[in-house]
C-alpha cells in the first residue's frame, strides 16, 4: 500500500504541471499544446520501447493491446487534456482546476471495493468535499466579474467533459491492468505514449496551426519547453506511477489521491502567478490532504 500511496501522489505531482502549461505558451491553440505534449511523449516512449528490443525484451504489442491503447489513451490523454487546455484557455486554471479535483470523489464512488462499509469512506469523502467548498468559495471571490457569463460557463462545461472522460479512463484502465498482469507498468506507458502520439497526429492536421507558422510565433522556444516537459512528466512519468498506484490500490483509495493533482496544480498556479494562497485557500489543501490520510486509513 505504501509503495501505491507513493506512487499516486507522485502522478499527482507531475500531473499538476498540466494546469499551467496553457498559461506558460498563451501564443498557442489548445490544439498545438495538445499535439505537442504527446507527440513528446510517443517520442520517449519509442525510445524507450527501441532500448527495451536491444536487450531481448518484448516491446510490441499484440492487435488487441494495441487496440485497447489507442481507445485508453484518447480517454486519459489527448482528449482529456485537449478539453482541459480549452477550459484553461477560456477561464483561466483556477477554476478548471476546481472542476477536475471531483475526480477523486467520482473515483471513490465509482470504484469502492464490494467488502468495504460505506461508512469507512465517510470521513475521506467529507473532507474532501469541505476542501471543495471552501477553494470554490475563495475561487469565486477571486473570479470577481471578469469571468462571470457565458465565458466562465463554457469553460465549466469543458472542465466537467474532461473530468468525466479521465474518471472512465482512470476505472477501465485499472480493470484492465488487472486482467493483464504480464504486461507491466512501464510497458503500458511505453504503449499509451505511442498510442497518444498517433491520435494527436490527425488532430492537428485537422485543427492545429501549420509549422511554419507555429516555429515564426512568439515564444515558440516555451512552447517546445512546455510540450517536452509535459509530454515527459505529466504524461510519460505519471502514467508509469499511476500504473504502479492502479496496480496496488483499489480504485477508490487511487482515486482519492488524485486531490494531489489539485494541489499540485493550485501551487503551480499560484507560484507562476507570483502570489501565495489566501488562507481559506491554504486550509482547502489542509483538508484535502486530512481527506487522503483518512482514506488511506479506511482502506486498510
Amino acid at each position: 500500500m505504501v509503495t501505491g500511496v507513493l506512487a499516486g501522489l507522485g502522478a499527482g505531482a507531475f500531473w499538476g504541471m498540466a494546469f499551467v502549461a496553457p498559461l506558460m505558451a498563451p501564443n498557442f491553440s489548445s490544439v498545438d499544446i495538445t499535439v505537442g505534449r504527446y507527440l513528446a511523449c510517443a517520442l520517449v516512449s519509442m525510445l524507450l520501447m527501441a532500448w527495451s528490443g536491444l536487450r531481448g525484451q518484448r516491446i510490441w504489442p499484440t492487435w488487441r493491446q494495441a487496440g485497447a491503447a489507442l481507445w485508453l489513451s484518447v480517454l486519459g490523454y489527448t482528449g482529456y487534456y485537449l478539453l482541459l487546455s480549452l477550459a484553461i484557455q477560456t477561464t483561466g486554471a483556477t477554476l478548471p482546476v476546481l472542476v477536475i479535483g471531483t475526480i477523486p470523489l467520482w473515483m471513490m464512488l465509482l470504484g469502492k471495493p464490494e467488502g468495504l462499509l460505506w461508512r469507512r469512506l465517510v470521513p475521506g469523502l467529507l473532507l474532501t468535499v469541505m476542501g471543495m467548498a471552501l477553494m470554490m468559495q475563495a475561487t469565486a471571490r477571486g473570479l470577481g466579474a471578469v469571468n462571470v457569463g457565458g465565458q466562465m460557463w463554457l469553460g465549466v462545461f469543458y472542465a466537467g467533459l474532461a473530468a468525466a472522460s479521465w474518471v472512465l479512463f482512470g476505472l477501465l484502465n485499472k480493470r484492465w491492468l488487472h486482467k493483464h498482469p504480464e504486461v507491466n507498468s512501464t510497458m503500458w506507458a511505453n504503449w499509451m505514449g505511442v498510442a497518444a502520439g498517433l491520435g494527436a497526429l490527425p488532430m492537428w492536421l485537422w485543427a492545429g496551426s501549420p509549422l511554419q507558422g507555429m516555429v515564426e510565433r512568439p515564444g515558440f522556444g516555451m512552447y517546445l519547453a512546455v510540450c517536452a516537459i509535459t509530454g515527459i512528466g505529466a504524461a510519460w512519468v505519471a502514467s508509469v506511477l499511476w500504473n504502479m498506484a492502479s496496480r496496488r490500490l483499489s480504485a477508490s483509495l487511487a482515486g482519492q489521491l488524485i486531490v494531489s493533482e489539485t494541489v499540485f496544480g493550485l501551487l503551480y498556479g499560484f507560484l507562476w502567478n507570483a502570489h501565495w494562497p489566501a488562507s481559506m485557500q491554504w486550509l482547502a489543501c489542509v483538508l484535502f490532504v486530512a481527506g487522503v490520510l483518512a482514506s488511506i486509513q479506511a482502506h486498510r
